[in-house]
């Protein structure tokens, strides 16, 4: 994307030679022993039942990624069976770097960020003595593509609602710690940056974190038996309204380049730099004073029988496949387990059909396969565990109402709602890998 400046358009001094001979030996020292304790962990991580990030598929998921003629393949992956240690647990999350680093931010937040969400959905759930498998109910959400916010028709509560919020603040706060820990990790993020959408599915209850402009879409049954395509994010980009307002409010500068009109790009006060193609973002530091933000877009749906797939994909899918043709794709593949190869193989045609001067983007995709859920919810609708006649609420992130200040780990809309604090101190020390 470009080396971010300062406000004044120029670059800070740099410190004489002499004075930053000892400063230099000790930034190094203190990368060097971060990155080796990061190695350490990941290498760790990575050898966790049930975790897959490289090309593969297991009995509930696909996932496959591409290198695109870029450089480095920026995009992450993750599908996490058994999450938090919780049996039929599932996260799963699509993760698009940018910037000189983006690999390796994209990289970090997929490792890291589902380690705080855990911790964070033990620590309330055993606050609010509730089991992770909450009695929600939704119907419908986002089916145009031209959508600029999220629609959820419907959302039944059958307990407490605090234990909905409890649920979203888990997804609130993990981000924020995650935007956190960037600013002080090894890994220069002050240009570079990721985009994350993550789920958590549980049954039949499916929650949704989303940052930046990957996507996630699920693939459900119409009255006739039709495969739909039924759009679950919103693409969080500048040519928002609301977006932009908040961006614009707070110095940044929101426009398109004369040459490439159909992109909106955020850009520094005084400079033309960094022209950022998303209005949220993990990292990205040199526009976190104007008005890019980390805070999620959360949400809720609950999964029924007719609904069969959710994808996550990166923009380099969405770029040159509809929902619809992706939905096409994943429902007609041969066999489960290539569905998310065949999306990826779809999409690289497709660039060098309808952009041939272009460089193919790195691609991603996550397909997650619903059937169990699907068939539990059927059976405990049959006998009759769920109470429809419940007190209706929506349950969304309130885009208008966020601000910079929710990017801090001291946020009070973090952080309020947690009753213990001594635990929540003593979990956060521990989030950090």
């Amino acid at each position: 994307m470009g080396s971010c400046f300062s406000s004044s358009g120029s670059r800070s001094p740099l410190p004489s030679p002499a004075s930053s001979i000892g400063k230099k030996r000790k930034t190094s020292m203190k990368k060097h022993s971060s990155s080796f304790h990061h190695s350490w962990k990941e290498d760790q991580l990575h050898r966790i039942p049930g975790r897959r990030f490289l090309n593969g598929s297991s009995d509930v998921a696909s996932l496959f990624t591409q290198q695109g003629r870029k450089g480095n393949n920026q995009d992450a992956m993750l599908v996490w069976e058994n999450f938090g240690s919780r049996k039929g647990a599932v996260f799963c999350g699509i993760f698009d770097g940018h910037g000189p680093y983006g690999h390796m931010v994209a990289k970090r937040v997929r490792d890291s960020l589902p380690l705080k969400l855990s911790a964070l959905l033990e620590v309330s759930t055993k606050s609010d003595d509730v089991p992770m498998d909450m009695s929600l109910s939704t119907k419908g959400s986002i089916n145009s593509e031209s959508a600029s916010f999220l629609c959820t028709d419907e959302v039944k509560v059958h307990t407490s609602g605090d234990i909905f919020q409890t649920l979203k603040e888990s997804f609130l706060t993990s981000f924020s710690v995650m935007d956190l820990e960037l600013k002080t990790a090894s890994i220069d993020s002050f240009s570079s940056g990721t985009t994350a959408v993550t789920l958590v599915r549980q049954g039949h209850d499916l929650v949704i974190g989303n940052v930046g402009d990957s996507r996630a879409i699920l693939g459900t049954r119409d009255k006739g038996n039709s495969i739909i395509a039924v759009q679950l994010t919103v693409d969080l980009k500048p040519n928002l309204p609301a977006e932009a307002e908040r961006i614009q409010k707070c110095k940044g500068r929101v426009f398109a380049l004369h040459d490439e009109p159909e992109v909106t790009r955020v850009w520094l006060p005084n400079a033309d730099f960094p022209g950022l193609a998303m209005a949220r973002a993990f990292g990205d530091f040199c526009l976190k004073d104007f008005g890019l933000i980390s805070v999620p877009e959360v949400s809720y749906r609950r999964l029924t029988a007719k609904d069969e797939f959710v994808i996550l994909a990166t923009d380099g899918i969405w770029d040159v496949l509809s929902n619809e043709e992706v939905v096409e794709i994943v429902g007609s593949a041969s066999a489960r387990s290539s569905a998310a190869k065949v999306v990826v193989e779809a999409a690289i045609r497709s660039w060098r059909n309808k952009h041939p001067a272009s460089k193919v983007d790195d691609c991603a995709v996550v397909c997650l396969f619903l059937d169990d859920g699907a068939d539990s919810a059927s059976n405990e609708k049959v006998n009759g565990v769920h109470n429809h006649e419940k007190v209706a609420e929506e349950w969304s992130s309130d885009i208008q109402g966020v601000s910079r200040s929710d990017t801090i780990l001291t946020s009070p809309r973090a952080l309020q709602e947690n009753g213990d604090e001594t635990a929540l101190g003593t979990m956060m020390n521990n989030l950090y890998i």
